[in-house]
């Protein structure tokens, strides 16, 4: 019995024995297999996340799906290839700009400008944008916090990459040097022949322009006696463009210019905004915006005080729209002058709207000189606050800027002129229509007009018409019968060429 007894003890523990074994090796099993698997759903996550760092950039994959690294994920930093050309490091200017991750900046500092307003820093200027103009969609930044002495210079293609953005964020100012301008120059800025340019920042351009006004004006401001008498009779331009296409300016200040402030000359595809022109008013000469033989131009959102035209449009001019702007002081908006010395002008499809004019000489205006040939058409004036205007609505087709004129027989003809929704206050006229004997204006129509006068020591005129035909859809304050019904009966068919 001792013997079974001791065979059977010795079974119960080799069975009990080999159930733990089966049992450690089965948990060990189960434990293995599924770190397994995560280990390999890891490493997947891992080349997927490898490939989105790698690249730049995110993958789109079928249905829109985007592979994106989780918060405690650190990309791997991809290996550097040299750059056999290297262009100059970027430096934010003290403004705080930085440029975007795909523009190639070049800092106006890194090719030695001092930006102390007294060192000319001409000669940085042109390397920077030398250097810009041979890489697409670079910067020139001007920096923050800095004031550099600028020289006539020309920021000129056409062999310019496209799309360049000149980032002014500091301050550019004019030299008062007669030695820096020689004879005259026409133009200070200039960029021209270029595609795809915009001009943006907080900066300001500050053109001087006080050395180049009458001499009363300096009495404010003392200039030396070399200055004032040896300044060139020829005024530049403080920032022209020139045949280029894509052009876009917004965000500055320009101010002082000794002449006009912005022009545009052979230009296609124009915007400007949110920017400022600053002068004073008795700044002669001194246009806000100029636009000559350009098309497809918007301009809005714009604060305009200067001593002439607050916008002047000229011969070449189509497609233009402005709105939603302030002018004043200055002389309004205006069409012309146009057809001076027998010239064709043409000017068609122009809208100006929305905007505020306080403190002028005039309100809108067509302005010509005896003479010319040509056109003006499709015009319209609508939503338009006056405030203390001299005389609000104008067409001036005997326009002269001398003590006398010879009177001529050909004009420029004026049809399809707009005023709609024109309220506000005048000192002098509320409107004043002289259109040509020979060429009368027409298709002039005139709605919602409520121009009211501010009572001064000086007398106040009527409505003025001479020659102008058109309709009154609605009742006018002051009225204005002097507008004639239809279309003029003495109108000479123009020729082949006086037509646009």
């Amino acid at each position: 019995m001792s013997l079974k007894v001791f065979w059977l003890v010795l079974m119960l523990a080799l069975l009990v024995l080999c159930s733990r074994i089966d049992i450690g090796e089965a948990r060990k099993g189960r434990h293995w297999r599924p770190r397994r698997g995560a280990s390999s759903a890891s490493l997947a996550k891992k080349k997927a996340k490898g490939k989105v760092g790698n690249g730049g950039g995110h993958h789109h994959h079928k249905g829109g799906a985007i592979n994106r690294p989780s918060p405690d994920h650190k990309p791997v930093k991809p290996t550097p290839t040299p750059n056999p050309n290297p262009s100059p490091s970027p430096k934010p200017g003290k403004g705080g700009y930085l440029p975007s991750p795909r523009s190639v900046m070049f800092n106006v500092l890194d090719f030695g400008a001092k930006g102390n307003g007294v060192s000319d820093d001409t000669k940085a200027f042109q390397g920077a944008w030398a250097s810009a103009c041979k890489v697409a969609a670079s910067t020139v930044l001007v920096p923050w916090g800095y004031k550099f002495l600028v020289g006539p210079i020309s920021f000129s293609g056409p062999y310019c990459q496209p799309n360049i953005v000149f980032q002014l964020d500091g301050i550019i100012i004019a030299p008062t040097s007669p030695k820096a301008w020689g004879s005259g120059l026409l133009q200070w800025l200039e960029f021209t022949k270029l595609r795809g340019i915009t001009i943006q920042g907080r900066g300001v351009i500050e053109g001087r322009g006080s050395v180049w006004w009458t001499y009363s004006q300096w009495d404010d401001e003392p200039i030396s006696t070399e200055l004032s008498g040896n300044m060139p009779s020829i005024k530049p331009t403080a920032l022209r463009f020139y045949g280029s296409y894509n052009v876009t300016v917004t965000g500055i200040t320009i101010q002082n210019s000794p002449q006009c402030h912005l022009k545009f000359d052979n230009c296609e595809a124009v915007q400007v905004y949110n920017m400022s022109v600053s002068s004073p008013g008795n700044s002669l000469n001194t246009d806000g915006i100029h636009l000559q033989n350009s098309r497809s131009i918007a301009i809005h959102h714009v604060d305009l005080a200067c001593g002439d035209d607050c916008v002047s449009i000229q011969t070449g001019c189509s497609d233009v729209k402005i709105h939603s702007i302030h002018c004043g002081p200055g002389h309004g908006i205006s069409i012309g002058s146009l057809g001076r010395d027998h010239t064709k002008a043409c000017v068609s499809n122009i809208t100006v709207q929305d905007i505020d004019i306080h403190n002028t000489m005039t309100g809108v205006r067509i302005k010509t000189w005896q003479g010319g040939s040509g056109s003006v058409q499709g015009v319209k004036f609508t939503n338009i606050r006056m405030y203390e205007v001299q005389t609000p609505i104008i067409i001036d087709q005997f326009y002269c800027d001398k003590s006398t004129c010879m009177n001529q027989t050909s004009a420029v003809a004026l049809s399809g002129i707009s005023y709609e929704s024109i309220r506000g206050t005048y000192t002098v006229k509320p409107v004043h229509f002289a259109c040509s004997d020979i060429i009368p204006c027409s298709d002039i129509s005139l709605s919602e007009i409520e121009l009211k006068p501010i009572q001064e020591q000086y007398h106040m005129y009527d409505p003025f018409c001479w020659q102008a035909f058109g309709e009154l859809f609605t009742p006018t304050i002051p009225p204005i019968f002097c507008l004639q019904n239809g279309k003029p009966t003495s109108n000479r068919i123009q020729s082949g060429d006086d037509t646009c």
